[in-house]
């Protein structure tokens, strides 16, 4: 082994401000893949009828399940900010091409979002 090699159980790393970004982006990620199955299967529910959605809007009206979609989002703002770290780290300098087509996709999902919230207001 080398002398100035990391040892696998170096724990000083974990108390540096990138590794708590880094668990905090996967840890997200994970529970907001889990929660997918239970987003599917309510909205599976619409197709079983009126009345099945109905129960299920109803059930959705419970204090725990308020507070669990409060979770939600925080979960989706928590990985928000993890994802926009590491594009900042990817793209390093924001300068050139690289800057062009960030801000040329960033463009084209705003323009989709307000597009989406016309047809929801008309």
């Amino acid at each position: 082994m080398m002398r100035g090699a990391i040892r696998r159980n170096d724990r000083r790393a974990r108390n540096h401000a990138s590794w708590w970004a880094f668990l905090v982006h996967r840890i997200s990620g994970v529970l907001l893949a889990l929660f997918l199955p239970l987003h599917f299967w309510a909205l599976g529910t619409s197709l079983e009828g009126a009345a099945a959605f109905d129960a299920f809007l109803r059930w959705s009206d419970q204090p725990l399940v308020k507070f669990a979609e409060w979770g939600l989002v925080v979960l989706l703002a928590a990985h928000l900010t993890g994802g926009l770290r590491l594009l900042l780290i990817e793209f390093g300098p924001w300068s050139g091409q690289r800057k062009n087509l960030v801000a040329i996709g960033f463009g084209v999902a705003l323009a989709t979002g307000l597009a989406f919230a016309l047809a929801l207001v008309t």
